[in-house]
């Protein structure tokens, strides 16, 4: 990457979410690890006074994995929950230029070892 950058990051938070598609899993809330990082669209400066506008709050990126998903909705892959959280962002903000889902399945590791996906969109 060529021109300056800037990533807004929430990262290792843990929620609960529908998914799954073994029958244990069906209807039990599953918990995940997720990480989200959202590149930005740059102001050419950040001057002390600078306003959020500028940026974005980054808890506008934990409440796209959280309230913003849809209740009851049952996700069957992680790759949909992860996908459903880029659109709410880009949807949510136009300084959004691309968005990196992590999301780690933590019921389903055996000795620690970290299982999931990452998924990263651009906008279109």
């Amino acid at each position: 990457m060529d021109h300056d950058s800037l990533i807004l990051e929430v990262a290792d938070f843990e929620t609960d979410v529908l998914t799954g598609i073994y029958s244990e899993e069906t209807g039990q809330p599953q918990p995940l690890r997720i990480s989200i990082a959202a590149r930005l669209k740059l102001p050419a400066h950040f001057a002390p006074d600078t306003p959020l506008e500028a940026s974005k709050n980054y808890m506008d990126l934990k409440f796209a994995a959280t309230e913003a998903l849809p209740p009851g909705v049952h996700f069957k892959l992680i790759e949909a929950v992860a996908d459903h959280i880029c659109e709410t962002l880009f949807l949510q903000d136009e300084l959004v230029e691309a968005v990196t889902v992590k999301i780690v399945k933590l019921a389903i590791a055996e000795a620690g070892e970290k299982i999931g996906i990452t998924l990263t969109r651009v906008r279109r």
